[in-house]
């Protein structure tokens, strides 16, 4: 029982940063797992995705705020913590895909996504930003509400995009860090809010790097063998 209070208490924890703002412990664990799981995506892991999912849940207990604790203090981040719902769900779907990738003897080979692919994913991210908005304001979202709803959506397409394995998907991380990271400081997520500001720094180089694995991936070429009855058929005079 000892050791469950402790869990308890440390889950709960937080440390009282400078202006009576306080850092929950549990949000600064759960970023460090999603550090960790995007170390994992560059270097196109199997295991980013499980230690993304437990960075997710972390997360996901923060951004409901007052809603799983009523001496919270800071405000519900909707958008944030239904995201952290899709990157579970959207994690699996990864996880799966690339550990078939590895059962096969391969690895998840960089790729540019399909024009129309590229398409649909800006016209996703617009549509879905302005669907989503005034359903994040009604369930009462943080203002600005159309930022919370941009991260949900961005971040959604993100992570298909590094699940299907196109280079494109570093770069909505980087759309998502440049609107995520001043809503987070303003509603006062300040360790999640550092670590979005370091993953814009990291995201730049995780598309660097995939651009040149791309770049310098052999080209696969299919070999198909003859069917040997048509070559007998032929011989035959058939």
């Amino acid at each position: 029982m000892d050791i469950l209070r402790w869990l308890v208490e440390a889950f709960n924890s937080q440390w009282v940063l400078p202006g009576g703002q306080s850092l929950l412990i549990r949000e600064v664990v759960g970023n460090v797992f999603g550090l960790a799981s995007a170390l994992g995506g560059m270097r196109r892991k199997v295991w980013a995705w499980p230690v993304g999912i437990v960075g997710n849940l972390l997360l996901l207990t923060v951004f409901l705020g007052s809603i799983l604790n009523p001496a919270h203090s800071l405000p519900n981040l909707l958008g944030q913590a239904g995201r952290q719902i899709m990157f579970i769900a959207v994690a699996i779907y990864g996880w799966i895909r690339w550990r078939q990738l590895k059962a096969g003897g391969g690895q998840v080979t960089p790729r540019w996504a399909p024009n129309s692919a590229r398409v649909g994913l800006v016209l996703v991210m617009i549509i879905g930003t302005i669907a989503l908005t005034p359903l994040f304001r009604l369930l009462g979202s943080w203002e600005p509400v159309w930022a919370d709803a941009w991260t949900f959506v961005g971040s959604l397409l993100a992570t298909y995009g590094m699940a299907k394995g196109w280079t494109e998907f570093w770069l909505i991380w980087i759309a998502v860090d440049v609107v995520g990271v001043p809503l987070l400081f303003s509603s006062g997520y300040y360790a999640t809010g550092f670590m979005y500001v370091f993953y814009g720094v990291f995201t730049a180089v995780g598309f660097v790097v995939w651009w040149r694995a791309h770049a310098n991936a052999k080209p696969k070429i299919d070999t198909i063998m003859p069917d040997p009855r048509i070559a007998r058929t032929d011989q035959n005079g058939e």
